[in-house]
């Protein structure tokens, strides 16, 4: 059992990569004990890069990490007060739709998620953006650092397709907010 106690679906990605950070740590103590200076350094490197990189995950999921370990504790999550009322409304679309809109945009920005990956669709994708480009369309991925199970695993299957890494870009900062 995780150390963790309730834990968002969202917060898992930044688990890992804490539990990570601490094996980094464990083995860089396990170094010093053994005076073997590359277990110190090698623990030191990967305990660095897994707390860098859960950092850089509860920053672009509006999470602190304090949050994240206590499973919402002292959050809004866990207050007493109404239910937060989503405003707008869901836009309904069918196949014949989503093509007229993709005929006319001059710009499309794709954002894979999770679906992505289980079926398999970075190929199909990967046409349709062809497709697309060939008829003068500017077509860009947004990755949000968050994306798939762990950072950078969307972006190795679109790079398994052969999406070409100038119109992969990573959503951060006023891109994000755009979207």
């Amino acid at each position: 059992m995780l150390p963790f106690p309730s834990l968002y679906s969202a917060d898992m990605p930044v688990v890992i990569t804490v539990l990570n950070s601490y094996s980094g740590w464990a083995l860089c103590a396990e170094g010093f004990m053994l005076d073997m200076p590359l277990l110190t350094t090698v623990g030191a490197l990967i305990g660095c890069s897994g707390a860098a990189l859960t950092k850089i995950m509860c920053d672009a999921m509006n999470r602190d990490i304090v949050s994240v370990i206590l499973g919402g504790y002292g959050t809004k999550s866990t207050g007493g007060g109404e239910a937060i009322a989503f405003e707008g409304e869901a836009t309904m679309t069918n196949v014949d739709e989503t093509v007229k809109l993709l005929t006319e945009s001059q710009s499309i920005i794709v954002v894979p998620g999770y679906g992505l990956a289980v079926a398999h669709a970075q190929y199909p994708l990967k046409e349709l953006a062809d497709t697309l480009i060939n008829a003068g369309k500017k077509v860009r991925f947004a990755i949000h650092p968050v994306a798939g199970r762990m950072p950078g695993q969307l972006n190795v299957l679109l790079a398994e397709a052969g999406v070409p890494y100038d119109i992969v870009e990573e959503m951060e900062g006023e891109f994000r907010r755009a979207i």
